[in-house]
């Protein structure tokens, strides 16, 4: 039976966990321990209460999240807080968080796998955050028509679809999660498409005035990919069972 140690080194390594700068409330990697014994893996986009009674529930006992337990800092562990945590140390079950690694990876990260599941080649990486190239770039991209038919089928919750930019797009973005920071940097990065989770109001009318094409695809959505790789990957290293648990989180 694997240890939780041995499963943590290995998701460390393949996500390079320690060499990608990331958001000071991310503290990627393993984030809670349990007991060392680890025989189901899960995959879950957020830590919170519901998907830690999930995981209890499933018989996961090392969890896989992208938006991990510690993102708005210290919090008193009273109320919610402790609920939440009473949860994980009953189910004696492990937390492991990969936000930007599991992003940014060129072949189990979210925009890589976004752009595969598009059926679209990535020919190179931009928009850097602290020298980490994030957003996955496509040079033969779709035209806008065929483009919004793969997203809908990609993502059938609902796209949300901003269509200033041309009609046959020139160079593709792809960036999960919350794009909004990104929007200032399209033009410098030769990009006129951006596919994304969720953008601030603000970007209608970025996009009218730049001539951009926004696709809102929802931040959960565009972010289950990434966890359920790397679940999977682990769970074929090591012969486990595992499972993604999915909280239906519409945003």
């Amino acid at each position: 039976m694997p240890s939780l140690d041995q499963i943590a080194a290995f998701c460390d390594r393949r996500v390079r966990v320690r060499a990608i700068a990331d958001f000071p409330g991310a503290l990627n990697g393993l984030q809670a321990a349990n007991s060392g014994r680890v025989t189901k893996i899960g995959a879950a986009v957020d830590a919170g209460a519901v998907p830690f009674a999930l995981a209890a529930a499933a018989g996961v006992n090392f969890l896989i999240v992208h938006h991990g337990m510690f993102w708005d800092g210290a919090q008193p562990v009273t109320g919610a807080n402790r609920a939440r945590l009473q949860t994980l140390l009953d189910a004696d079950c492990a937390v492991y968080s990969a936000h930007l690694p599991l992003d940014a990876h060129p072949k189990i990260g979210n925009n890589a796998l976004i752009a595969r599941a598009l059926g679209l080649k990535v020919s190179g990486w931009g928009i850097p955050y602290q020298g980490t190239p994030i957003a996955a770039l496509v040079d033969r991209a779709p035209s806008r028509m065929l483009l919004g038919k793969k997203l809908a089928r990609l993502f059938p919750r609902g796209v949300t679809a901003l269509e200033f930019g041309p009609a046959q797009p020139r160079r593709l973005a792809i960036l999960s999660g919350s794009g909004s920071s990104c929007i200032a940097h399209l033009r410098a990065a030769g990009v006129d498409t951006l596919v994304t989770g969720e953008l601030k109001q603000s970007a209608f009318n970025t996009a009218q005035e730049a001539g951009l094409n926004l696709y809102i695809c929802g931040h959960y959505a565009t972010e289950v990919f990434g966890v359920r790789a790397l679940a999977q990957e682990c769970a074929a290293r090591f012969r486990l069972p595992w499972e993604f648990l999915d909280t239906g989180c519409p945003l």
